[in-house]
């Protein structure tokens, strides 16, 4: 890739060569040879990050002595100091980033990446991992970085879709997916974009209702969902990842009820996002019936995993993921800051929820 940087680190796995921005075609090859890539892992998704935010490429290959090669997909922000900078992987609501790599990481590989880290100029760098990474990452990650933990909802395919229908899904999941299937209900699935602004439609109408099931004032929820999912967002991906990129859409008599956008490639299915009018979805378990086709489609493609993502311990969302037959799986961030300047960040966060009794859902 034109503009790319060659250098030699010294690390605990001895010199490595570390280019960046990662050639392209490297990058794409491993994910390719990583039965374990994402989505959120692959090129084209750190193409939407800087297309719809203000971030660059700063994806760094590491390629090691005994001729091992690892991806770190990282993005910096433009337009800030380089020592009041962020490098992330990823920032924000952008999901999962982390290390593309064929076969198992030594330790003294891991370290290797997490020494360069630890050196960047940037003040903040942070690296979200998958569900499931080796324990090496961890020990690794603790010698100067801090564990943000998170849990992933993660449903296994194994044995395909009967197996997960008749194994997996909790009998309450079944009957919901009966009682859409007898109801006046009409899927469609886009792999277009075309339904994007219909999407953000049944988005904006799921604000209100998300803003009093948690306390919060709607114009609050407004400003604080519309930053974080604004719409060029998924018009940008689903022109950016074409068929990988799924809205399924269930109707209730002729009129938008639920909505899901479901992200796959290799043997990875993640849902992205979910919509709803619930006084049209509720009644007739729309959202069961669209997860309950994107899996079963997931399956088709080959796909040995459906990731629901993350939520917190408790809420409705976390008990709706649970009864598909999820299982909770680690997926650890790690970050340093040289200047602790996420701390007040998120104390004033936490001070607003307090004041507004806010409650996650």
């Amino acid at each position: 890739m034109s503009g790319s940087a060659a250098l030699l680190i010294d690390t605990p796995a001895g010199p490595v060569r570390v280019t960046t921005p990662a050639p392209r075609e490297t990058w794409s090859g491993l994910a390719e040879q990583d039965p374990a890539t994402q989505v959120t892992q692959i090129p084209a998704w750190l193409d939407c990050i800087c297309a719809t935010g203000p971030y660059r490429d700063a994806s760094r290959l590491y390629e090691f002595d005994n001729g091992r090669q690892l991806v770190l997909p990282l993005v910096s922000r433009r337009k800030l100091p380089r020592r009041l900078g962020e490098e992330e992987s990823w920032p924000g609501e952008w999901g999962i980033g982390g290390p593309v790599f064929p076969g198992s990481v030594g330790s003294a590989e891991a370290e290797a990446m997490f020494d360069d880290l630890a050196r960047r100029p940037a003040n903040r760098v942070s690296v979200w991992f998958r569900p499931g990474n080796d324990d090496v990452w961890a020990h690794a990650a603790s010698k100067s970085f801090h564990l943000d933990p998170h849990t992933a909802h993660v449903l296994d395919l194994e044995g395909g879709f009967d197996t997960v229908w008749e194994r997996r899904f909790h009998q309450g999941v079944r009957r919901g997916v009966r009682q859409a299937e007898r109801s006046d209900i009409d899927v469609e699935v886009d792999r277009t974009g075309r339904l994007a602004p219909d999407f953000y439609r049944l988005f904006e109408l799921s604000i209100p209702r998300w803003a009093d099931q948690q306390h919060e004032p709607l114009a609050l929820a407004r400003w604080r969902r519309t930053r974080i999912f604004p719409p060029q967002r998924l018009e940008t991906v689903a022109a950016r990842l074409g068929e990988q990129c799924a809205i399924y859409m269930a109707r209730h008599a002729g009129e938008p009820a639920a909505a899901i956008v479901v992200l796959r490639y290799g043997n990875h299915a993640l849902y992205w996002r979910g919509a709803m009018n619930r006084e049209l979805a509720h009644p007739i378990r729309a959202n069961h019936l669209l997860h309950r086709l994107a899996i079963e489609d997931a399956c088709a493609a080959g796909c040995l995993q459906y990731d629901m993502g993350t939520s917190r311990e408790g809420t409705t969302l976390r008990r709706f993921k649970d009864s598909f037959g999820t299982e909770s799986t680690s997926s650890p961030r790690y970050f340093r800051e040289r200047l602790p300047t996420s701390v007040p960040r998120r104390g004033l966060w936490w001070a607003v929820r307090r004041a507004i009794r806010f409650r996650p859902v």
